[in-house]
């Protein structure tokens, strides 16, 4: 028997296809708030688009959206007085799944103006089906602009419903969300509001919420009004929208005042310690986004992990800290982008990869680096001032991004111990050719290498501060691209340090010196230091102490215990000190102890039972003076 050629489509039953929605459509069962609540912006989105295309008269109330909440009931409703649907319209856009009104609209007007569907928040009809992961039952009542009659929608969570003749009288449209057992969590107006502010904060219809159990408090005059004053109160003593209709940045960046910024960061991070700056970004053509980006200000080395940046569509929250359109790197800080021409799936949660996503990116990128470099050539004593707060984030930057760093490297300080201010690489390395080529000096603890750092100085040499645990991969990578060296003031005696001469040796004082340190595997060798006041240095290997740092800070990340490895030390003993030339004829115990115990404390080495130990010998040795 042969087959046929067929043509089909698939068919789909709502019996089957509700229960996907109800548990695996979103991610969270919060959105369907956010969802009916943008369809509802769309209506009055869409009137006010046939406003202004004459093809409805002006209207005389403010075309608003109100949540309400009747827990007695146990309904959620969203009004609207938009466009509205007509009996076709609510059979065609609600009846079936996956039409959707918003691309109709765009298509059908898209030739009057410019930019038919501007402010449309959606593309897809699912939208509205996500009620039904909260309801046993959802109501429309609605009523279309055009004078249709109106219309009484009912659907069951089965996918059953019955239209009939509907009893609205203006304009609009009601979803009343008859609310199921296992979604009563949404019956309460904490929470509720608390989902408005999350997704709903900037959307471009005002929004206003209403508890029935709550009485609607009366707002207090505040002009001076009283009663039998000839002139009326001016006041607006209405209820007030729970959302900003306007954010900052939609804005002209010209237009906004640092005390917006501020009060803008503030309210939507909930971060009342001022940011250090932002980058205002209005990006029309070829791409279409606007965003402010926040450089906060951290408490620990660690606070600037934990960063905001928020992803809007059309002023509707999508989620924080999307990787695709932000670079991991800037996930560190605080921010809102609004990119009202993304490629979203089904549930807007997720981002598509594409090369659109691609481009904004890059040109966040591109202007972050930018801002730094602008600061640094046209105020360089104010960047200076903000570098110690900006420095984990350039780093971090560098570290994880080549071309953000060949943006930036020019711009990139060295911050220098003590009150000498700050370099940039190039600056550091062309004041000390002439003393030590290609090689960059640095201390982790400033107060426990202060007897390193003085004999650097002593000798003209400037020493950069480098104490945070990300600053080890940086100087790694600094390393790798600028063929230099990075030496702790700790990590050995620089060539710059030592003085002409033969070294004295003497191997009975370099046993003495094992014996007290009580380690066999200490190693004891003999340098002629410039400074004969230190009679003894304890160094650490430089290698393999970075080792350790990396894993401490990759414990510390994941939250366990930072241990520290074993890191291979050397006791340096200065022959040009007295102290040392004495001791090796007297071989007193005590007193290399003592130099021992010194040699440890410039390190922070030292065990409880070697400081009493310490203490003792220092009091015995002071009581033969």
């Amino acid at each position: 028997m042969s087959v046929k050629n067929e043509k089909g489509g698939i068919s789909v039953e709502t019996e089957n296809i509700f229960p996907i929605i109800k548990r695996w459509l979103y991610s969270d069962k919060e959105i369907f708030l956010r969802e009916i609540v943008s369809n509802a912006s769309d209506a009055v989105t869409k009137l006010r688009r046939l406003i202004s295309l004459g093809h409805y008269e002006p209207v005389d109330e403010d075309l608003i959206i109100t949540v309400t909440l009747d827990k007695e009931n146990g309904t959620i409703t969203v009004s609207d007085n938009g466009i509205g649907m007509s009996d076709e319209e609510l059979k065609k856009y609600i009846g079936q799944i996956a039409l959707s009104g918003a691309l109709d609209f765009i298509e059908k007007y898209e030739g009057e103006g410019s930019e038919a569907g501007a402010g449309i928040i959606g593309h897809f009809g699912l939208g509205f089906y996500s009620s039904f992961m909260v309801s046993d039952s959802v109501e429309i009542r609605t009523k279309s602009y055009d004078g249709s009659p109106a219309v009484h929608w009912v659907c069951t969570d089965s996918g059953e419903y019955e239209i009939s003749a509907g009893d609205r009288e203006e304009r609009g449209t009601d979803v009343i969300m008859h609310i199921s057992e296992d979604g009563k969590e949404f019956l309460d107006a904490g929470k509720l509001r608390e989902i408005l502010d999350k997704y709903c904060a900037f959307m471009p219809v005002a929004i206003y919420f209403k508890d029935v159990a709550e009485p609607e408090k009366e707002r207090e005059c505040t002009c001076g009004h009283k009663d039998g004053d000839e002139e009326e109160c001016t006041c607006d003593l209405g209820p007030k929208p729970i959302n900003d209709t306007h954010p900052l940045w939609l804005k002209n960046p010209s237009d906004c005042t640092d005390e917006e910024y501020k009060e803008f960061y503030g309210k939507v991070f909930k971060d009342f310690r001022e940011p250090l700056f932002q980058i205002h970004i209005n990006a029309d053509y070829p791409l279409n986004f606007k965003g402010i980006l926040y450089f906060p200000r951290i408490s620990s080395e660690f606070d600037s992990l934990e960063g905001q940046v928020k992803l809007f569509y059309n002023q509707v929250f999508v989620a924080d800290n999307i990787k695709e359109i932000i670079p991991e790197y800037l996930l560190m800080l605080k921010g809102v982008f609004d990119c009202p021409e993304l490629p979203l799936n089904v549930s807007r949660s997720y981002l598509q990869n594409s090369g659109y996503v691609t481009k904004i990116s890059q040109h966040i990128t591109k202007k972050v680096a930018d801002k730094l470099n602008g600061m640094f050539n046209t105020d360089r004593e104010a960047f200076e001032k903000l570098w110690d707060d900006l420095k984990i984030f350039v780093e971090y930057g560098c570290i994880r991004d080549r071309k953000f760093y060949d943006r930036v490297k020019d711009s990139v300080l060295l911050p220098l111990t003590g009150d000498s201010g700050y370099k940039t690489v190039d600056e550091y390395l062309e004041a000390a050719k002439e003393k030590h080529e290609n090689t960059v000096y640095y201390t982790a603890d400033e107060s426990a290498h202060a007897a390193y750092i003085a004999m650097y100085r002593a000798r003209g040499i400037e020493v950069v501060r480098f104490d945070k645990f990300i600053d080890t991969q940086f100087i790694n990578m600094l390393e790798s691209d600028r063929n230099i060296k990075f030496f702790r003031v700790d990590a050995g005696i620089a060539d710059a340090l030592k003085a002409d001469g033969e070294a004295y040796e003497n191997e009975k004082l370099a046993d003495l010196m094992k014996t007290v340190s009580g380690s066999d595997k200490l190693t004891v060798k003999f340098e002629n230091l410039a400074d004969d006041a230190t009679p003894a240095l304890l160094t650490l290997d430089e290698q393999s102490r970075r080792f350790d740092d990396m894993m401490k800070m990759y414990r510390m990340h994941k939250g366990e215990e930072a241990a520290s490895l074993p890191v291979a030390s050397t006791l340096t003993l200065n022959s040009a000190s007295p102290l040392i030339r004495k001791l090796g004829e007297t071989l007193d115990e005590k007193v290399a102890r003592q130099i021992w115990t010194l040699a440890l404390i410039s390190q922070r080495q030292l065990t409880s039972d070697e400081l009493v130990r310490f203490l003792s010998d220092s009091y015995e040795l002071l009581g033969k003076l």
